[in-house]
């Protein structure tokens, strides 16, 4: 037995009936707004009724599936429909005939005080009612409707968005069950016949598709039994399909009735869904961001219909016809929408929470972040709106402390154009000093503006009017003084101790202070042109400024070991006579500042200090230079204290800005252009600068001979120290051509070659280690500071080296053969060590570094001479390793430590050569020797902590 067993219906014949005593029944949910097909156990009478349907006409069975105890537990009656359905409905009505309150009127089963509260909700919903629960003009219209409220709000709505046709169709749908059909047995085959109504964002454009389908076989019908038989291959209810028919012309009836005219242009998607919308706030959603879950109003959660046309799409916001719980809740005909049009439909549920009230310059005045929320769905966030609407008196403080305190408004006004400058100043001084007590505190500077500021100000528009019509005497009293702004006097604040310019040979570079410790821009920032990167010595910089340089030279000293340090007091008063000594003079601060400070006090107190004896670590960062590296239109490149790496980082753009600047001097182009090809010194002096114009500025440019294999050119560099390498190959090469008969007559007679080729095979030929000796040699003979830079220097060197060429020749060979000795020696031994593999790689890295392809004529000849030294502590080492392993495992950690920084730091200047660098590697030598092989000595005390000294003093 089914529901319909319990109609008063005869049907003749039926003897038996098989009652299940279930029955699915329709109850709706106040508590979550939907409707719910439950099934549930029917009441007595319900079942009494199912078994009168058998021997109606004569006797007849029921057969009950469950116990009478199960029976007797029952209700007696089935509950009544007002208990199970919205309510909406009844109070519209209630509230249009102007009857009592619902809640005082005598129903015969009364309702919960939460399914009467469910029902105003709902017609708040809708617009039905007012805060007040009084019908508004809306309710009015839709108590003239009889239909169901939310379908009744769609029809009005239509109107509106002009979209009448469309609506009574959708409506007239949404009134009676499904036309389509999914027998169970056919689901592929119906769902493939109703594809063709799909639509992809919306199953209420589905209906229309569907109704303009059916309606043109209903025009076209041979006969009504033909249409039914088509409709049924189709999957459709023709029973279904005539009763949209005749409620679809009800409604269009309802309509007329109303003098409501139906639109003849086919309305928008928008039109439609905004419609449809305000119907059905109460069922939209929002989908999860990880599932196919949506999150509609307060709080539920429910799923699209595995049946709908949108179960798989994935549209963020959608709107459902009805939310109807089976085994989960499901949203049926469903379509999308867009967060815009829930915000103008659902405009009166809106709630709109306020954050971070803030003066905007752009607009000109304080605003807040608006976020907004319908059922707890977030529609929007983040949305700007004024401040001052919602908080006047906040919204003025804001103004006050924000546009005019600290400044941030667009174009100030005279008053306050004048008193950030006054701010601005002070500022500027507190930073030069290092202090933040000159400034008053922003409190007071509020309490001033706040004293004039009318009461309703808090947009820059409104400031504007108000200024313009005051009296000059009150423009006047909005003006800080100096005084007002100050607590004390800035003693010693002047240019001369903090310049606004720094002077590097012809450049004027500006300098900037600021005074935040623990932060990369606390200190004194040097701003350099990316062009003149290359012409910026670091030791200039050690000296900073006037104003800072006593701090540094105190600190420095402070640093020293007690024995040293006590010859130095009174310290503060000795760093104060130091830097009155060196002030003003120029060439003196051309030479690091601790070899000043250590010639002063062997000076003053016949002292002796090295530079390793300062611990140049305890030297706080602000007492380091910012360079601040800038393109052509001032924008900041990048920052740093370290020079070095900054150069490695923009050696390419500095190049290119350099060679640039280099195209537009005619005098170094002409230069250029007349040595190309140069055998000989007959190109006059060589200047050690030349002078390159950009604007207010010059820019230093290095010339320098380049060598081109056969012969050589000159060319203009931007970093003295790459004119350095280049001039060094290019004089080699001159000298070459200038002593080639010479050079050939001694390389025809190096009698030690095949045996010192024999050593070097590994790395090169015989030919290139000639090459190499005699490169040496010149190095030697030719290259002894100062360098030639006329011709005459150049022919008597040129004449010198051909009475000692080959003498020093033969040292070179000598030097050599030491070296390669030691080396295969070293070699030798190092291939028997594979199974310690951590010595083995650390010894192949060092023996890597110190023997290569060219290194003969790379290497410093001082350094060359401590090779055999170096080589010999390799061997001593490997000796020594079989004794005690572990000990060499310990050293070597010693020393990785320092290694791993140093190439750290190598691969970050990318070529660059940096002097500090260069020694602290040759340092990175004598501690192994320190370490492995001490009886070898060496020339200067090394140890791991001295060398982490020198790295951190490197690093600052």
């Amino acid at each position: 037995a089914t529901n319909v067993a319990e109609t008063s219906l005869t049907v003749p014949g039926i003897r038996f009936v098989v009652d299940s005593g279930l029955a699915r029944v329709k109850r709706y949910s106040w508590r979550n707004k939907v409707e719910q097909l439950q099934i549930e156990p029917i009441s007595q009478a319900a079942a009494n009724q199912r078994a009168g349907r058998c021997g109606r006409l004569g006797p007849g069975i029921c057969i009950r599936l469950y116990s009478e105890e199960d029976f007797n537990k029952r209700s007696e009656y089935t509950d009544p429909e007002i208990l199970r359905s919205s309510l909406a409905s009844v109070i519209l009505r209630m509230k249009a005939l102007r009857l009592h309150d619902i809640e005082a009127f005598p129903f015969v089963d009364m309702p919960s005080g939460r399914a009467i509260a469910d029902g105003y909700h709902l017609l708040h919903e809708l617009g039905a009612l007012n805060e007040n629960n009084r019908l508004t003009q809306t309710g009015r219209l839709l108590a003239r409707l009889p239909l169901d409220p939310r379908i009744a709000r769609m029809i009005l709505a239509a109107k509106e968005f002009n979209c009448l046709t469309e609506m009574t169709i959708i409506a007239a749908a949404l009134s009676i069950q499904d036309p389509r059909e999914r027998p169970f047995e056919a689901q592929e085959a119906s769902t493939q016949a109703h594809s063709k109504y799909r639509d992809k964002d919306s199953e209420f454009i589905s209906y229309l598709k569907l109704w303009d389908w059916y309606q043109e076989q209903y025009q076209n019908r041979e006969s009504n039994r033909k249409l039914q038989r088509q409709l049924r291959k189709e999957f459709l209810s023709p029973v279904r399909l005539r009763e949209w028919n005749d409620i679809h012309q009800q409604l269009r009836t309802l309509v007329q009735d109303q003098k409501w005219r139906f639109n003849q242009v086919e309305a928008t998607y928008e039109e439609l869904h905004r419609a449809l919308l305000s119907g059905l706030l109460g069922n939209i959603g929002l989908r999860s961001e990880t599932t196919r879950e949506y999150e509609g109003a307060r709080g539920i959660r429910y799923f699209v219909h595995p049946g709908s046309y949108l179960h798989r799409r994935s549209s963020k916001w959608i709107m459902a016809a009805e939310l109807v719980e089976t085994t989960r809740l499901f949203a049926r005909t469903v379509a999308r929408v867009e967060p815009q049009w829930i915000e103008q439909t659902g405009r009166h549920l809106l709630k709109k929470m306020y954050s971070e009230p803030h003066f905007d310059p752009r607009r000109g005045q304080v605003m807040v972040y608006e976020r907004a929320t319908i059922y707890g769905l977030q529609v929007y966030q983040g949305r700007k709106v004024g401040y001052g609407r919602l908080d006047k008196k906040h919204a003025r403080e804001l103004f006050i402390r924000e546009a005019l305190v600290e400044g941030t408004i667009r174009k100030p006004l005279p008053f306050l154009e004048h008193n950030l400058a006054l701010i601005e100043e002070i500022e500027s001084l507190e930073h030069k000093s290092r202090r933040q007590d000159i400034l008053v505190d922003d409190e007071l500077i509020y309490r001033f503006y706040d004293q004039y500021i009318p009461e309703d100000m808090h947009q820059v528009a409104t400031l504007e009017h108000w200024y313009k019509h005051l009296p000059a005497e009150e423009k006047a009293r909005l003006k800080l003084d100096k005084e007002e702004l100050m607590r004390h006097e800035a003693v010693g604040i002047s240019t001369e101790q903090f310049p606004k310019r720094l002077q590097y040979d012809n450049l004027s570079l500006s300098l900037s202070y600021h005074f935040e410790p623990g932060s990369p821009r606390d200190g004194v920032t040097l701003q350099v042109p990316v062009y003149a990167l290359n012409q910026i010595n670091p030791i200039v910089s050690q000296w900073l400024v006037p104003g800072m340089l006593e701090e540094k030279v105190e600190l420095l000293l402070r640093s020293l070991p007690q024995r040293l340090r006590r010859h130095c007091v009174p310290i503060p008063e000795y760093a104060a006579r130091f830097v009155d000594d060196v002030a003003g003079d120029d060439e003196l601060k051309k030479t690091p500042l601790l070899e000043v400070l250590i010639e002063d006090i062997w000076q003053q107190k016949r002292i002796r200090v090295k530079s390793s004896d300062f611990k140049e670590e305890n030297i706080p960062p602000h007492l380091s230079m910012i360079y601040k590296i800038v393109d052509d239109d001032g924008r900041m490149l990048s920052s740093s204290r370290n020079l070095a790496l900054l150069k490695a980082e923009h050696a390419p753009v500095a190049e290119e800005s350099f060679r640039q600047l280099l195209d537009t001097d005619k005098g170094a182009q002409e230069t250029l252009q007349d040595n190309k090809h140069i055998t000989t010194w007959d190109f006059g002096e060589l200047l050690e600068q030349v002078q390159i114009k950009r604007g207010r500025q010059t820019v230093l440019g290095y010339p320098a001979l380049v060598d081109q294999g056969n012969d050589c050119r000159i060319d203009v560099f931007d970093d003295p120290q790459e004119a350095l390498t280049a001039h060094r190959k290019g004089l080699i090469r001159l000298f070459k051509i200038a002593l080639k008969e010479q050079i050939r007559y001694l390389a025809r007679n190096l009698k030690d070659l095949p045996q010192l080729g024999m050593l070097y095979m590994a790395l090169g030929t015989q030919e290139e280690l000639q090459e190499e000796i005699i490169d040496c040699a010149l190095i030697q003979s030719c290259l002894a500071h100062p360098w030639p830079n006329n011709e005459q220097d150049f022919n008597d060197r040129v004449k010198d080296a051909k009475g000692r060429f080959g003498l020093l020749l033969q040292e070179v060979i000598r030097l050599l053969q030491q070296i390669l000795n030691e080396w295969a020696s070293a070699l030798k031994k190092h291939n028997a060590i594979k199974a310690h593999k951590a010595t083995y790689d650390d010894i192949q890295d060092q023996l890597n570094h110190l023997i290569y392809k060219g290194f003969l004529s790379s290497v410093e000849y001082a350094s060359l001479q401590h090779y055999p030294r170096y080589l010999r502590a390799v061997q001593l080492r490997i000796d020594k390793l079989k004794n005690d392993p572990r000990r060499d495992q310990q050293l070597m950690q010693d020393v990785h430590t320092l290694q791993s920084k140093y190439e750290r730091r190598l691969a970050q200047l990318k070529g660059v050569y940096d002097p500090q660098m260069s020694e602290f590697g040759w340092l990175l030598q004598e501690l192994r020797v320190a370490l492995f092989a001490q009886e070898l000595r060496t020339p200067m005390p090394v140890s791991v902590k001295r060398l982490e000294r020198a790295w951190h003093s490197m690093s600052q």
